[in-house]
């Protein structure tokens, strides 16, 4: 499977390290723990089995808007297989633009997750996976009063989950 993703400025990516640390901190599952390099705070737009052939020149319009300015608002917990804590993104304009043109290269092509088509996707961006009903529970009191964060998401990639790799589709980052 791959992903396309955006990726976080520096201004973002500090916020959502920062909170990472703090489940970490308190013996929480945190993507702080997560050992892989190629692990970062990040978007998800799709997932599919595979990319067009040329990615890096089909995405070029999608991603022609980067950066993106994005605000982190409230927390979100998804219940599924996963049980994920996410910081949840507000969804506005410039960057459901931004998700309906990775769609439009991707056509008919993208079976992956349904979740991340446009009118479905809930975007997001992950802070912790695998919490049982307690470790939620906690993870929410020591994130009270997180802070709305501000930011951009300036670059693109993806993650192929075979080869355990990224590959630039966008922005230097």
């Amino acid at each position: 499977m791959h992903t396309i993703e955006l990726t976080c400025d520096d201004v973002l990516d500090s916020a959502v390290r920062a909170a990472w640390d703090r489940l970490a901190a308190e013996g929480l599952p945190s993507q702080a723990r997560h050992p892989h390099p190629t692990n970062r705070p990040h978007l998800t737009l799709a997932v599919c089995e595979r990319l067009p052939p040329d990615a890096p020149m089909a995405f070029a319009e999608a991603f022609g808007g980067l950066p993106v300015p994005v605000r982190l608002g409230p927390l979100l917990l998804f219940a599924g297989r996963a049980r994920v804590l996410a910081w949840g993104v507000v969804p506005e304009a410039r960057l459901l633009a931004v998700h309906a043109g990775v769609w439009r290269v991707l056509g008919g092509s993208c079976d992956g997750n349904p979740l991340h088509a446009p009118g479905q996707w809930l975007p997001h961006v992950t802070l912790a996976r695998n919490l049982d009903a307690a470790a939620r529970a906690q993870a929410v009191t020591v994130l009270d009063g997180l802070a709305e964060a501000t930011g951009a998401f300036s670059g693109a990639r993806s993650y192929d989950g075979a080869l355990r790799t990224t590959i630039p589709l966008a922005g230097q980052r």
